[in-house]
């Protein structure tokens, strides 16, 4: 067993570098690119993603359950976010800190920034390229555009169908590690700290029998929901996400303005050490600009997946009708999950005494229960296990979201047969991800993010023509009133359906705005 651990871990590690060394910039490039292209969308039409994303919520539009094959739009966000807000949140971002300083935590933002408009723009395309499938639910994501989008260009059909290949490969053995080892390890990690210190139940083969216990509940609860199929998924999500989103929040917010005389030197760190590459204490080796970005912007991709193009494969299960309204429940997504989330769990952090804000150096001895260790400072033992319960939550929602993420890819290369065995592998998965060690389920998880990002932000460069096109659209139907015909889909037949409902919603808008 060791020796297969070992040749797993160097295997990884080559792919690993190889990968994000290139991936890394493309990722980046990208959310530059079209933030440019986009006219920096998040930022001058604030308003308008605020108004239908935030604003949204309090309309019964966002909640309206769709027919069969869909989900309603603020259900799609939640099981987005479902996916996204895991344990990258936490303990990715205490690795990110603990790793590369708290300059980390500047790269992750501003991949976040970026990110907002590759996520909106992988949505935009989702929606525009999905199509029903045999059992009239939707299906769309980055195989789709790149074979039925990127594929329609001259001599890149095969190239289209190649890389659609490729991104459904790869996506199903990122739900095995981001969505599955990785969480369900951090699960595993925090039950066992918070709840079961003291107890020893001995050992099976080498593997420690409380976590294989905690593996076998999981296993069982995850699969009553996961069987269950989309619909069953997203119900599930709706109730949870918004709960343990506000109640994490909360919790780092107490936190936040009990250290709140510390505020200044946090952030102070965090801008000093982006760029910085000052020697630590103690004759550490310095911490370089290179290691910094890269785990910042690694943890960043890995806490909201803008990027991997997988959240849009259920964004495009939505019921919404216009491609860039889906779009900007995207930049929502990024920003609650980054912006909001990782920045509450950085502050906790680097409140937690175990970083010294003026060397930028981890004094701890374990990055993974960092953020356990500061609501225990603040609160003891109920601290600790409000934590456990997050990381249960959080980790456990994105094993639910990512099922269907795998799903959907084996169901892209096999059909829908393939879904259902495809289920009968991950479950069983769940196991292996509590046994396994927790170095091992990161590398894993941080190798199949990069291997599924590349074709995808191939495919988003390609058609970012496309999503000028479709934005601009938009912009000229919604704020500035042009009678123009709406971009919505690629398929002629829901074009013409879904155009002409919108058309004629936007011509009784007009007619109510004449008439006050």
């Amino acid at each position: 067993m060791n020796s297969f651990l070992t040749t797993l871990t160097d295997i990884n590690s080559a792919v690993n570098t190889f990968v994000w060394n290139y991936g890394l910039i493309i990722l980046i490039g990208t959310g530059i690119l079209m933030t440019f292209l986009t006219k920096f969308f998040q930022i001058v039409h604030i308003k308008e993603w605020i108004k239908m994303t935030v604003g949204g919520l309090f309309k019964k539009k966002a909640h309206k359950k769709g027919g069969q094959g869909t989900v309603s739009q603020f259900q799609a966000l939640c099981t987005a976010l479902a996916a996204t807000i895991g344990t990258g949140n936490i303990a990715g971002v205490a690795a990110a800190i603990g790793t590369g300083g708290p300059g980390a935590v500047f790269w992750m933002w501003v991949a976040a920034f970026f990110g907002m408009m590759t996520n909106f723009s992988e949505n935009v395309l989702g929606i525009y390229y999905r199509r029903k499938n045999e059992k009239g639910e939707w299906s769309g994501g980055a195989m789709y555009y790149l074979r039925d989008g990127l594929g329609k260009y001259k001599n890149c059909k095969t190239i289209g169908k190649v890389l659609a290949v490729i991104f459904s490969i790869c996506a199903i053995l990122a739900s095995f590690g981001i969505g599955n080892i990785g969480q369900i390890n951090k699960i595993t990690i925090n039950l066992e700290s918070a709840f079961l210190s003291g107890v020893d139940l001995g050992t099976v083969g080498g593997i420690k029998i409380t976590s294989l216990i905690i593996g076998i509940v999981l296993m069982i609860v995850g699969g009553l929901i996961i069987f269950g199929g989309l619909k069953r998924i997203a119900a599930t999500a709706e109730k949870l996400v918004p709960f343990m989103a506000c109640a994490y929040v909360i919790g780092c917010l107490i936190i936040f303005f009990i250290n709140i005389e510390k505020i200044g030197d946090m952030f102070a760190a965090i801008f000093k050490f982006a760029f910085g590459a000052e020697a630590v204490v103690g004759g550490f080796v310095g911490i370089t600009v290179k290691e910094v970005v890269t785990q910042g912007c690694k943890r960043g991709v890995f806490s909201n997946e803008a990027g991997l193009g997988s959240s849009v494969m259920v964004h495009s299960a939505s019921h919404v009708k216009e491609p860039v309204v889906q779009g900007m429940w995207g930049i929502f997504e990024v920003f609650a999950d980054t912006m909001v989330v990782c920045t509450m769990t950085a502050i906790v952090v680097l409140s937690s005494g175990s970083i010294d804000l003026s060397t930028g150096q981890f004094l701890g001895e374990n990055a993974d229960t960092l953020v356990a260790q500061a609501f225990g400072n603040v609160f003891g033992k109920p601290g600790e296990m409000f934590v456990a319960i997050c990381v249960l939550m959080f980790a456990f929602t994105t094993v639910l979201g990512w099922s269907h993420y795998g799903t959907k890819s084996v169901e892209y290369l096999f059909g829908i047969k393939g879904g259902k065995i495809y289920k009968f592998i991950f479950v069983p998965m769940i196991i292996a991800g509590s046994v396994l060690t927790s170095s091992i389920a990161w590398d894993i998880s941080d190798t199949f993010n990069g291997m599924m990002m590349i074709p995808n932000l191939i495919g988003v460069i390609a058609l970012c023509p496309i999503v000028m096109k479709i934005t601009k659209n938009y912009i000229d139907r919604k704020i500035k009133h042009k009678a123009i015909e709406p971009m919505v889909s690629s398929i002629p037949e829901i074009q013409n359906e879904y155009s002409a409902k919108i058309m004629l919603e936007e011509q009784q808008e007009r007619e109510t705005a004449s008439t006050k």
